[in-house]
């Protein structure tokens, strides 16, 4: 049976020290973890909220801090393939529900006093400026927190595969993935109350039980790049405060065999 990784939202989990460990991170935050479980709202301002205020605590360890945001808690491109849509515009209605919910971000994060540069894949001046790597570069210099939004700018890339791209492009130490529990099991933990959860995981052990980590684009370019994927429950509380600190949260896929 295939592993299991519920995707939720939380924890930058690595080893770091109070001035942090990484210097620069990548945040993967789905579109779902912006909506209420059983709401009929796409998003939810008090998540977001709650969202902001956790990365509002990052920001104080002075880390250099990127975010990519999903979108299915508005549109799934796949989804809509599977029903008869065309997949190609399908997934571009996907990229531009990412910017809505990248926007959402930014706004919170705004009235926090933090200051947000949002990158498009997908030119949209009025809204946003296209991404420009060394632009994106600079900014997370200065202290800018940077979402990149509208994917990879092609359709039938997800935004695992973004995170993965923009992480490696920009030099990031890590990737943290946010998801619906607290961290990668061998099976489904929500069907099987025995599921073995994993502190430390490495890539091959990853493959070769076949755990859903990411989708397998994404994940080849964190393997072939050592790019390390750290995967947490963000709503469980201070879990990226936690996790840049040292304090051990979710689980970590490295190259690195389990201690």
């Amino acid at each position: 049976m295939p592993g299991w990784i519920g995707f939720h939202l939380v924890p930058l989990a690595i080893f770091m020290s109070t001035s942090s460990r990484y210097k620069r991170v990548v945040l993967k935050l789905s579109g779902e973890a912006l909506r209420e479980p059983g709401s009929g709202d796409n998003i939810s301002p008090q998540i977001v909220q709650r969202i902001a205020a956790q990365i509002g605590e990052v920001k104080k360890t002075g880390v250099e801090l990127a975010i990519v945001i999903g979108g299915g808690n508005i549109w799934r491109g796949l989804a809509a393939a599977h029903r008869g849509m065309n997949r190609a515009t399908a997934d571009y209605m996907g990229m531009l529900a990412t910017v809505i919910n990248g926007l959402a971000i930014m706004s919170a994060l705004e009235d926090q006093g933090i200051t947000v540069r949002v990158h498009t894949a997908i030119a949209m001046k009025n809204i946003a400026e296209p991404f420009i790597l060394r632009r994106a570069i600079r900014q997370l210099e200065l202290g800018h927190v940077v979402i990149f939004v509208a994917g990879t700018g092609n359709p039938f890339f997800s935004t695992d595969t973004t995170a993965a791209l923009r992480a490696n492009e920009i030099g990031a130490q890590v990737i943290l993935k946010a998801t619906k529990v607290d961290g990668i099991y061998d099976s489904d933990p929500m069907i099987n109350p025995e599921a073995k959860k994993f502190d430390r995981i490495t890539y091959s052990e990853a493959l070769s039980r076949r755990l859903k980590v990411m989708d397998s684009t994404a994940f080849s370019l964190c393997m072939d790049n050592h790019m390390p994927i750290i995967v947490f429950n963000m709503n469980e509380p201070e879990q990226i405060r936690k996790a840049l600190v040292g304090e051990p949260v979710g689980t970590l896929v490295s190259e690195e065999p389990e201690a």
